[in-house]
């Protein structure tokens, strides 16, 4: 039989990859949920909203329970019908108002004079288009709790400043809404102010917020702090990893992170080695130390693999064992054992190079050969 890794390459070779298969659905857990625990746990409402909320407002039955679940203290609907013909003549489309009302089912009792309207006003204000304001409300609710000319305004100007356009702020706070739950003008400005005065780019700025939003919501001091730990690193702050560095420091505690030094101090790393690897790649320092462990131990497992191939490209901790590692070195063993190479490539190219090419160039030229020496390959 062939063995899994392999078999796995060559499937991968032939058909679509795994990954872009459609997600489990969990209708099935909603209606559990729902039907068995809320059911039983609250009172009900002397007005069956959730009849009302399927026949009136085409709720399915799952968010109907829910959003009447939460609202079993009202008598009427009278709120609730306003604030959902408020939010469709706003503009949300039926899965915008489905998902405002799973998140916060409490959205549908909220006043509309006071709470709903003037934010959708400060939004209209900053320019967003109708579509922005659903696609934003719509990923985290509680956005309209917030003051909408103290808080609300204030910080969303902030990020429009920096990150430059309407575009960009709804980007980030469709998946980061939580973002303005912040005092942003107490941390992200500041923060970014002295960032800019270490010498990173505000185009390198940027890409970091949409990736890692919750770095700037660190204390000043606390980045100020991360910052004079990679100078004593021998960062230079002029190096497009200046910003890694800083990330990564503050991804952890310095507990924590000594142990991480230990770790490669045990594995054969000096300390210039150490030093050397965080400058190069200092995201590398972010991996666990399970791993690490895990990484190491299968490098050096094989022939021509000394711990200086790690010290010098210790990019290679960031690469999964089970989807990149081990299949990649089998498969190069493999075509090695049976000469089928005309010219070797490097172990960083062998271990770099995106999926596509390395199936189209070391895959499927040879899923034979593959095939008949996996077995006998992997046995011995």
């Amino acid at each position: 039989m062939t063995p899994p890794i392999i078999r796995t390459l060559i499937s991968l070779s032939l058909y679509r990859s795994s990954h872009f298969q459609k997600p489990i659905s969990s209708y099935s857990i909603s209606v559990v949920f729902f039907s068995s625990s809320t059911t039983t746990r609250e009172s009900k409402p002397s007005f069956d909203f959730t009849d009302h909320f399927i026949k009136k407002h085409n709720f399915s039955p799952e968010l109907a329970l829910k959003a009447a679940s939460s609202l079993n203290y009202l008598r009427k609907p009278d709120k609730c019908d306003n604030v959902l013909s408020f939010l469709k003549e706003s503009g949300f489309s039926k899965s915008h108002i489905d998902e405002a009302v799973k998140r916060k089912p409490s959205l549908l009792s909220a006043s509309l004079e006071k709470t709903i309207k003037p934010k959708f006003k400060t939004f209209r204000g900053l320019g967003f288009s109708t579509t922005d304001i659903a696609d934003i409300v719509s990923a985290d609710p509680w956005i309209l709790t917030r003051s909408a000319d103290d808080r609300l305004a204030p910080s969303i100007s902030g990020l429009k400043s920096i990150i430059g356009s309407n575009a960009g702020v709804v980007k980030v706070l469709k998946t980061s809404a939580w973002f303005l739950k912040a005092d942003l003008e107490r941390t992200m400005m500041p923060n970014i102010e002295f960032m800019r005065s270490c010498g990173i780019s505000l185009s390198q700025i940027v890409r970091y917020v949409f990736s890692f939003p919750r770095f700037f919501l660190h204390k000043p001091e606390s980045i100020k702090h991360f910052v004079k730990r990679a100078d004593e690193m021998g960062f230079n702050r002029k190096s497009n990893m200046f910003l890694a560095a800083i990330r990564t420091l503050s991804s952890m505690t310095e507990e924590n992170w000594e142990l991480k030094l230990k770790l490669f101090r045990r594995l054969g790393f000096s300390e210039d080695d150490i030093r050397s690897a965080f400058r190069r790649v200092p995201q590398a320092f972010a991996v666990s130390e399970r791993k690490i462990k895990e990484v190491t131990e299968l490098l050096l497992s094989r022939k021509n693999i000394d711990i200086s191939f790690i010290i010098n490209h210790p990019e290679v901790l960031i690469c999964s064992v089970e989807r990149r590692l081990k299949p990649r070195l089998l498969v190069f063993e493999i075509l090695v054992s049976k000469d089928l190479l005309s010219r070797k490539p490097s172990l960083t190219t062998l271990f770099k190079i995106p999926e596509k090419k390395f199936r189209d160039k070391y895959v499927r030229p040879y899923l034979k050969e593959l095939e008949k020496a996996s077995v006998a390959f992997v046995g011995s």
